[in-house]
């Protein structure tokens, strides 16, 4: 008979999961609450125009790539991975300007323009980075950390990096302009770290966007989820969607399946989460006394941000404005302390502009482009702002506002549609805890063996996969911590 698994959400660490589990020969049932797989990465359509919810970076094609070849396959016959360059434009409010890439003489050349002298501490930061990203992500970014000894084991590497030291006091040690400084840490926000106490083990994040390059997927993110889909249910694997799981079922010290909202229940010879680690806890586990006693100590940890996001379609084509585009505000420091540390909604901003038609024009309908607008906020243990209401959307508009002054002059008067996704749509879509956009904030007493356990702990066919779960979010990191997750699953199943 064949070893049965169940899996829980369908983002991308649940999809990795899932296709990994499928290949080995388990038979893998993926159970979404959402009427469309992707998690995070949901996707709407509306009046011809295709918005991603995100993530919209894809980093590390390998990673992916890997999936497909476990069976023989080739990503290629399923998802169009396109280039994107520059990978980011940085713009800062005084009107400087700053193309980010790979390119190596291009990319000295954009650093000497703000400081010439800092070329020599970018190479000195590179040899940093190339270090960490050996260290941390090759040879630890799919390893599961279970117990205190595996932690023991990385240490020497954390140790000889000083780990300690965060992402931006890394980088300030070897380059001096300020807006240099933010250029080589805003990476960190990406996996919802501030760059001010992110541990430094995070650094890899620039090596992997120079090693593999940054691309797109065309048609979007959701192509990529909808490729993963296919491979998933190719390879004979089952995708439920719309049917949220109520309950992981056990039997004493081991799972034996979920129960949905429909009433539709099935056994399993082991259960993997992809959903959030509160609500899985607290919420699915609720009848075992493991699930009350792990939500209280995860209540005590520190989580991400989350998130303000703007959709917009407009008329007209903007081929002057790149692909990702971060527009710093006026503060860097104090923002992200008002963010991550007093909770305020600050009236100044700092956005990551998505704008996807500059490299796939099939994002809109003819003559118009896409974009979103994005500003990172406290969660809602921090800040209880009216998001659903009238302040939601006077925040909407200050930041149209923002991007209409900056870089899209007669942007309300072009607008075809818009709609804002909020804190609370994470918290009611995706069952975030306190809305988090990132799960646990990747800090190093929250990173590796201190952060969720691949494996429960107390039961012990009871797996975890995604943001949080070592080594955190974003797509490398979430389709590496289904790497992990499988390893452990295909020892005892």
């Amino acid at each position: 008979m064949a070893m049965k698994a169940i899996v829980v959400g369908a983002g991308f660490g649940g999809l990795a999961l899932a296709i990994r589990l499928q290949s080995a020969g388990v038979a893998t049932t993926i159970v979404e609450a959402r009427d469309r797989p992707g998690g995070r990465a949901y996707h709407w359509r509306r009046e011809g125009f295709t918005f991603d919810a995100g993530p919209t970076v894809i980093t590390d094609p390998p990673c992916l790539g890997d999936l497909w070849a476990l069976s023989g396959q080739d990503m290629a016959a399923d998802v169009e991975l396109v280039p994107v360059a520059p990978f980011y434009r940085l713009d800062w409010p005084d009107g400087s300007r700053f193309d980010y890439s790979n390119d190596e003489p291009a990319l000295r050349a954009e650093i000497a323009r703000f400081n010439p002298a800092d070329v020599a501490g970018y190479e000195r930061f590179l040899d940093y980075a190339k270090g960490v990203y050996r260290e941390g992500y090759v040879k630890l970014g799919s390893a599961a950390f279970l117990d205190m000894a595996s932690m023991l084991r990385a240490a020497p590497a954390l140790m000889r990096h000083r780990a300690w030291r965060s992402v931006y006091s890394v980088v300030s040690s070897h380059v001096k302009d300020g807006r240099l400084r933010q250029a080589l840490s805003f990476h960190s926000l990406l996996v919802g770290g501030n760059p001010m106490t992110t541990s430094a083990i995070y650094a890899p994040i620039h090596m992997i966007e120079k090693q593999g390059g940054l691309w797109w997927a065309r048609g979007g993110t959701n192509a990529l989820v909808a490729g993963l889909v296919r491979l998933f249910e190719r390879l004979g694997g089952t995708l439920r969607l719309g049917d949220p799981v109520t309950a992981i079922e056990t039997r004493g010290d081991r799972a034996t399946g979920v129960t949905t909202r429909s009433g539709w229940r099935a056994d399993a010879d082991a259960v993997a989460c992809n959903g959030d680690l509160m609500h899985s806890y607290r919420d699915l586990l609720a009848g075992h006394r493991r699930g009350p006693k792990a939500s209280r100590r995860l209540a005590r940890k520190r989580w991400s941000p989350s998130l303000f996001v703007v959709h917009f379609g407009v008329k007209g084509a903007y081929p002057d404005i790149a692909h990702h585009n971060i527009l710093f505000g006026p503060r860097y420091r104090g923002l992200l302390d008002d963010i991550y540390r007093k909770g305020v909604v600050p009236g100044d901003f700092s956005l990551y502009l998505h704008h996807p038609s500059a490299t796939d024009a099939g994002m809109a309908p003819a003559g118009h482009a896409c974009f979103y607008a994005l500003a990172p906020v406290a969660h809602l243990g921090k800040t209880q702002a009216d998001w659903d209401g009238a302040f939601g959307q006077r925040f909407a508009d200050a930041i149209l506002a923002e991007v209409e002054r900056r870089v899209l002059p007669g942007l309300r008067a072009n607008l075809v549609t818009r709609f804002h996704y909020t804190p609370r749509d994470f918290g009611r879509d995706l069952s975030a805890h306190l809305g988090s956009a990132f799960s646990l904030e990747p800090l190093l007493r929250q990173s590796a063996w201190f952060r969720a356990h691949n494996r429960d702990d107390a039961i012990s066919n009871l797996y975890f996969v995604g943001a949080g779960t070592h080594p955190g979010a974003g797509i490398p990191g979430v389709v590496g911590s289904a790497k992990a997750t499988a390893a452990l699953m295909l020892e005892r199943i």
